[in-house]
């Protein structure tokens, strides 16, 4: 999370709208046939893998079989994706962007990361990563200085993704023999592999589309711009989200182990806690958006306002699917629905941006995705509710959609005051905060009433 944080702000000046969006673009079709590559592979390999950790020769047979699979859907992804540069002549202006990404698809294959996982040495992964991710912004800084480098950032971005993964080939000697063989057994690993294949199609379609639409439909300056609200709303989600990262294990632990009570009161916990960060943090960039633009990206991308804000938005739909999703369902072992609310939603999301893309541009893809993260959010929260009910919901909805009306009426507050973009949202948040909390406490919301009682009077 932090590599997009340090390099995009540097990135989106020096490229520029056009060469940023035919960068994104390039990585949006390559990304499709990186998923052809993998089919599946690295999640498959990891839950059956598993069982064979303690017996090297099954392991050895086991790892050569599913390695063999996919040097093969490789070589199926590489030919695919050469067909399809040379019949869209839409794509010839991007090819050679389109070549540097797709070493990806090699040496992610190569990499076989997930004898990593096997081992659960993720300790190694970490390190391994942080390392070239640090050579990765050194080498930007160095070689990425106008915006006709923007070949070479595909190059930096590859090197910073999968650079490690020849030495990862090699030091996984250390736990199994992976060797290419003939003999793959595709009759028993093909089905979980596909299955597997489905819903990740399903989820890069659902991620993915929109900027590949507007690629095709609109131009790369649509697309840089589109880049920009897109970036900092994946930011966003992930910032919000990392308190359901991690407590999906402990809520397997207790759904696992039918201990229904505690599920239902720590699912509850941290269902309360995004509400009272989620709204907030979403209206609060509705009213800051223009100045995140422009510190983050510049005046250049301005225009990128208007969809950052219809974004913003969809992340109140996408965290409590998220939450659905993966806090309660996939505990449950309702990985089935998860899947067909997956593929519903992208349905929604691909057929709306081919019918709006052509009139709004990269305000429809951002509208799209309004629809569809609300369509994934509700098929979620129906199965969810018959799993558990959230407890103190309601008293807490509507204590912070109050108080969340004053983040508004601060924030736009000082807009009027029309300080500099960095100013004005230091002094937005910690204006809006105060005020928020404050509200919180004089409707003497539980969750704050009880974090206040907690950690501050039982320190004294």
């Amino acid at each position: 999370m932090m590599f997009p944080i340090i390099t995009f702000p540097y990135v989106s000046r020096v490229l520029g709208v056009t060469n940023l969006g035919k960068y994104n673009f390039s990585y949006s079709v390559v990304s499709y046939f990186l998923l052809i590559a993998a089919l599946g592979i690295n999640t498959y390999a990891i839950r059956e893998g598993a069982k064979y950790r303690d017996n090297k020769r099954l392991l050895n047979e086991f790892a050569s079989q599913v390695f063999s699979i996919n040097v093969v859907s490789t070589i199926l992804a590489y030919l695919l994706l050469l067909l399809t540069v040379i019949t869209f002549g839409e794509l010839h202006s991007y090819s050679v962007c389109i070549a540097v990404f797709s070493i990806q698809i090699i040496f992610t294959t190569i990499g076989t990361e997930w004898i990593y996982s096997i081992y659960e040495n993720y300790a190694y992964i970490t390190w391994r990563s942080i390392l070239f991710k640090i050579i990765s912004i050194i080498l930007l800084f160095l070689f990425v200085h106008k915006s006709s480098d923007y070949i070479i950032y595909a190059g930096i971005t590859v090197f910073a993704s999968v650079g490690s993964n020849v030495w990862n080939f090699i030091y996984a000697r250390t736990f199994t023999h992976i060797v290419f063989t003939f003999r793959m057994k595709i009759r028993e690993h093909i089905k979980p592999i596909f299955v597997i294949f489905a819903s990740s199609i399903a989820i890069m379609i659902y991620v993915n589309s929109d900027v590949t639409i507007l690629g095709i439909m609109k131009d790369a300056y649509v697309v840089g711009i589109y880049s920009v609200s897109a970036k900092i709303y994946t930011i966003l989600k992930t910032i919000l989200s990392a308190a359901l990262i991690v407590t999906v294990p402990r809520l397997s632990l207790f759904y696992g182990q039918k201990r229904f009570k505690e599920f239902t009161e720590t699912a509850s916990s941290v269902f309360n806690l995004l509400v009272l960060l989620v709204f907030p943090a979403v209206v609060g960039l509705i009213f800051i958006s223009r100045n995140v633009v422009l510190l983050i990206s510049g005046v250049n991308f301005v225009r990128a306002t208007s969809s950052l804000q219809l974004l913003s938005m969809a992340a109140i739909f996408s965290i409590f699917a998220w939450f659905y999703s993966d806090c309660i369902l996939i505990p449950a072992k309702m990985e089935n629905i998860v899947l067909i609310s997956t593929i519903i939603s992208a349905v929604v999301n691909l057929v709306l941006n081919f019918l709006l893309i052509p009139y709004f541009s990269e305000n429809a893809s951002a509208f799209a995705t309004i629809i569809a993260e609300m369509v994934n959010m509700f098929i979620t929260i129906k199965y969810g509710r018959n799993i558990v009910t959230i407890n103190g919901f309601k008293r807490n909805l509507y204590s912070v959609i109050f108080a969340s009306i004053f983040v508004a009426i601060s924030c736009y507050i000082v807009n009027l005051l029309s300080l500099i973009p960095f100013w004005s949202i230091v002094v937005s948040v910690i204006l809006s905060s105060i005020t928020y909390f404050g509200v919180l406490i004089i409707c003497k919301n539980k969750l704050v009433i009880t974090y206040i009682n907690e950690r501050i009077f039982r320190n004294k």
